[in-house]
């Protein structure tokens, strides 16, 4: 049994930054965090100037997306969809999507994002494509969600399309597969409600149901997709999920931009998580998320980055950052919402929504944590590093990742597979694009 003792000028521990404190680590698990009296006599390591914090936790992501990053930009939505992503992910092969997946969770190591859910969608009628992404994030390092999509919408890309009891059968498959494996969870995700169909998310619904796991779906993003199904069922989104009897505590929602006070109030009553997408919402000019609204109900709240082409970033500190600031000039209310919550929200409350024991450096969770250097401008003055890691941070400051108690990203590099390596991947891939 492998056992480390971690002292850092601060532990982030029960809310808050705090002094004196030593983290204790064995098999990717953390044991406790105690003050320094009770390690006397025994071996610990001292990471120096440093605020020692829960690794973040980004609950929504395409990761072949970031191959197309800047393909699409400053277009209207149809536009970017049809010669963005529709257009480029049609020529991708197994290999291609591994690359993307290398190249995007490579970027969110280095942002200090320790575990992702990566709604994947390019199926090719099987498991192969997805395969690769869990390859690309065990080759790696980084934790992941695979939240293995539920498509059969007929307008859309063919590649992407599955008959319900073909997708459920592989989504069991893919869940067995890997059962075994901490570091990956698959979860069933039916696309939407305008890209996934009635019995398609009836079948998504009944493998979560059956496998006792989170079921993620995009609902309310733009407001035509509200229009649409409300044209086609005379329904909003949500409370048309509920006509079909989904809307659950296992619903993880994400976006959840054009939502009705009805619709949140059944939120809040059947226990439904969302992940919240500000810097896609703003990137595609979907609209605001009622965020207040939606806090006041008490439902959990999560942060995604999303696609790295609706973003452009993958770094969940900027998420809590744009979080805040949107929310509060949407309000016209400074203090409609605080760092604190934003923290929680790229944090525990990410562990939260993805069901996993992770975002706390607390005793019985995993140890997936991101040392960040108090020798940077942007942190001072110290006597509110809480406030200064939502609203001054900059990915210069994080010294050092570690998930599953591996050290995956340290002093500006990756340590399993290269910067310049997943750089040539990418190059030669997108060359000619």
């Amino acid at each position: 049994m492998s056992l480390e003792r971690y002292k850092a000028k601060f532990l982030f521990y029960q809310g808050r930054f705090q002094e004196n404190l030593i983290l204790e680590v064995s098999d990717g698990t953390i044991l406790r965090a105690a003050s320094k009296e009770h390690f006397k006599g025994q071996t610990v390591t001292d990471l120096g100037h440093v605020a020692l914090l829960p690794g973040t936790v980004n609950t929504h992501n395409h990761s072949f997306q970031s191959l197309v990053r800047g393909f699409g930009d400053d277009m209207p939505f149809f536009d970017w969809r049809d010669q963005g992503i529709y257009k480029y992910s049609l020529s991708l092969k197994k290999e291609d999507i591994y690359t993307g997946a290398l190249f995007a969770f490579g970027e969110m190591l280095k942002h200090g994002i320790t575990t992702v859910c990566d709604f994947f969608y390019i199926q090719d009628n099987g498991n192969e494509n997805a395969k690769a992404v869990i390859q690309a994030a065990k080759d790696l390092g980084i934790r992941l969600v695979l939240a293995r999509c539920f498509y059969d919408w007929q307008t859309g890309p063919k590649r992407y399309q599955e008959k319900p009891k073909e997708a459920r059968a592989r989504c069991l498959e893919l869940m067995k597969e890997y059962e075994t494996d901490s570091m990956v969870t698959i979860t069933p995700a039916p696309h939407s409600p305008h890209a996934a169909s009635r019995e398609m998310i009836l079948a998504a619904f009944q493998v979560a149901q059956e496998t006792n796991s989170m079921f993620h779906i995009h609902v309310a993003e733009a407001r035509y997709e509200v229009e649409n199904i409300q044209k086609e069922t005379g329904l909003t989104p949500l409370l048309y999920l509920d006509r079909l009897g989904v809307v659950t505590n296992k619903m993880v929602m994400v976006h959840g931009v054009w939502l009705s006070d009805k619709e949140i109030a059944l939120m809040a009553s059947r226990g439904v998580k969302l992940s919240y997408n500000p810097s896609s919402n703003m990137f595609l000019g979907d609209g605001i998320a009622p965020i207040k609204k939606i806090l006041d109900q008490k439902v959990t709240i999560a942060l995604g980055t999303d696609g790295a082409c609706s973003n452009n970033k993958t770094s969940l500190f900027e998420e809590m950052r744009m979080a805040a600031l949107l929310q509060k000039v949407h309000c016209l209310d400074s203090s409609v919402i605080t760092a604190e919550q934003v923290f929680q929200m790229g944090t525990e409350n990410g562990g939260k929504v993805l069901g996993l024991p992770i975002g706390k450096l607390e005793a019985g969770y995993r140890a997936d944590f991101v040392t960040v250097s108090l020798d940077n401008l942007e942190l001072y003055p110290l006597q509110n590093l809480h406030k200064n890691v939502v609203y001054s941070f900059s990915p210069t400051t994080i010294d050092e990742v570690v998930v599953n108690g591996k050290k995956i990203f340290s002093k500006g590099q990756l340590l399993t597979i290269s910067e310049e390596e997943i750089i040539e991947k990418v190059s030669q891939l997108t060359r000619h694009w």
